[in-house]
């Protein structure tokens, strides 16, 4: 019988620092759900400022010491809010759980593959971005307090403020590092670990999603790792890469100021993070296409096109980014190049959402929890798509930059859009990763909460942004005339996100009473054809009892002639 101290190395390498590609996967999705969990509760806070400016936080208020007094938010830690909100839900929470989370659980299983290329890379990645969030969060605790100049992180502000912009920049780093870790390893295991007869026009849409991804973050993440690296080095090193000449703070002039250019991060820092929005919107695609195919019993409507589309949205989104910078005052050439190149790239977008609405036609369609949320995703994504149009074209841009409308737009692009995606890929994949269903019946309530919630919280904001408020007022517009018909909203805006918080709730609770008390799933729930439900729920280290092989493609459901309306790709004969 092996004594304590022996069997604790098994559980710190079995769960803790696991080479497992599943384990990995688990890890980088529980940590960024409590990211999520962190960043939604700041714009808890946030929102009670904008719906009751100057009053005192209930509840956590006598907790933020010294930048809220008696519970009061200050201008300055209202900025720390927004600036820390805005970093979490985007580089802790939703990238990490679509990439990190659902591709390293999901990937090797959909190609047939025994675990990623590079295990011990993928460990490395996963501890890598922790580290990140961890130096970001930890910023809080600092005298200066959090960084207080926006999720953006804009010089000169960003260099001259005394708060925690140098842990915000080291922790960057970070998760630069790990998102390079991990889109090597991604696009290696894709090309060389396929299983025999996975060629690429078989792989799922979700794989395709995922190696584009990939390389969208090798390709725009190192711009602004040197970026970072170059305000790091102003804030510390006296360098003046980002800082103008002449530059006067609190009157006194910086003599290290001379020679630098504050457009230089914008453009750094844009041509990531627009990419950054594929990032975020790729993955979700690919996990509403699967649950289409499995809850309507249909071939996805275009596959290729589907496949065509998302590469080609990989290449255009490196030559987007400047339609941020309308403001700036660019030159008409430019203007007009990333004017044309921003309406471009919503063709491929509109392909793929048709693609997936058109999958529905004629279908006989299961309105499973899943399903709910990826049917969701298919509006909600759009009206963020068709808003983005006019913040594309700049004399739009100029009037709608920085209000309420941009905030509206991105949210209904990662909000209702992406998370729907995340929220149906969590309920379509649990009993794959429990052997256990999640409760439907919590799961529906929870759906529709949210769903109704969403709305009520960013449709409002066009109205605001449409009106002119600006996005990055802490009293909520109060001091502008202009602001003043609407800004009544934000106390609708504030009650439906705090509602929203209760339906998440529910969320959490089903996800844990199932794991542990929800009811036993067969191997095969949904009756899907993909390669990962050829392996146990949950899968047994190494995934497969046998290697398996791919006879077919993808989506083969509903064969006119088949016993059953699916057949597996690793079924050698029809069923």
């Amino acid at each position: 019988m092996k004594s304590g101290s022996e069997a604790r190395p098994a559980f710190w390498r079995s769960y803790v620092f696991s080479q497992d590609h599943k384990v990995v996967g688990l890890q980088y999705a529980l940590t960024a759900l409590v990211f999520l969990l962190i960043g939604f509760t700041l714009v808890m806070i946030m929102r009670w400022q904008l719906a009751h400016p100057g009053l005192p936080v209930p509840v956590v208020g006598p907790w933020l010491g010294a930048r809220a007094p008696q519970g009061i938010i200050l201008p300055e830690f209202y900025n720390a809010l927004t600036a820390m909100h805005g970093t979490i839900m985007v580089f802790l929470g939703i990238v990490p759980l679509a990439v990190g989370g659902f591709g390293n659980y999901l990937v090797p299983l959909q190609i047939g593959a025994a675990d990623m290329a590079f295990p011990k890379l993928n460990l490395a990645s996963y501890w890598w971005y922790l580290a990140g969030g961890v130096l970001m969060l930890a910023s809080f605790f600092l005298p200066g307090g959090a960084p207080q100049s926006g999720w953006t992180s804009y010089p000169p502000l960003a260099i001259v403020n005394q708060g925690g912009q140098t842990w915000w920049l080291v922790g960057m780093l970070c998760l630069i590092t790990s998102s390079l870790l991990g889109s090597v390893n991604f696009i290696t295991t894709i090309v060389q670990l396929r299983a025999p007869g996975l060629t690429f026009s078989r792989l799922p849409f979700f794989v395709w999603s995922q190696l584009v991804t990939s390389f969208l973050l090798l390709l725009a993440f190192p711009p602004l790792e040197g970026a970072a690296i170059f305000q790091l080095m102003d804030r510390l090193a006296g360098t003046s890469f980002f800082l103008p000449s002449g530059l006067v703070v609190s009157g006194r002039v910086l003599h290290n100021a001379g020679g630098g250019n504050p457009l230089l991060w914008q453009h750094l820092f844009w041509f990531l993070a627009h990419p950054e929005v594929y990032v975020l919107i790729l993955p979700a695609m690919g996990i509403v296409a699967e649950i289409i195919a499995v809850n309507t019993r249909k071939p996805l409507f275009g596959y290729r096109a589907l496949v065509h589309s998302s590469v080609a949205i990989g290449f255009m989104s490196l030559i987007v980014w400047a339609h941020h910078m309308f403001i700036t005052g660019m030159g008409t050439t430019m203007s007009s190049f990333f004017q044309t190149t921003t309406i471009l790239i919503s063709i491929p977008s509109v392909v793929i959402l048709t693609c997936l609405f058109l999958s529905l036609w004629g279908a006989s369609i299961r309105f499973t929890t899943p399903m709910l949320f990826a049917l969701a995703f298919l509006p909600m994504f759009g009206i963020g798509g068709l808003t983005g149009l006019p913040l594309g074209l700049a004399p739009a841009g100029l009037h709608l930059h920085d209000t309420y409308y941009v905030v509206a737009h991105f949210h209904y692009i990662v909000a209702p859009g992406t998370i729907f995606a995340l929220f149906a890929g969590v309920y379509h994949w649990f009993p794959k990763v429990t052997g256990r269903r999640m409760n439907g019946p919590l799961g529906w309530l929870h759906f529709a909460g949210t769903f109704v919630c969403m709305n009520l919280i960013f449709m409002p904001m066009f109205v605001q942004g449409l009106a002119g408020m600006n996005r990055r007022l802490y009293d909520g517009g109060l001091q502008y005339t202009l602001d003043r018909n609407v800004v009544g909203l934000h106390l609708l805006i504030s009650r439906a996100a705090w509602v929203m918080g209760i339906f998440q709730v529910l969320f959490i609770v089903n996800v844990f009473w199932s794991a542990w008390r929800g009811s036993r799933a067969e191997e095969n729930p949904w009756e899907a054809t993909t390669l990962e439900w050829a392996s146990a729920s949950p899968p047994a280290h190494g995934n497969f009892a046998s290697p398996p092989i791919a006879y077919r493609g993808p989506y083969d459901y509903s064969a006119p002639g088949a016993r059953l309306d699916f057949t597996p790709q690793f079924a050698r004969d029809e069923i």
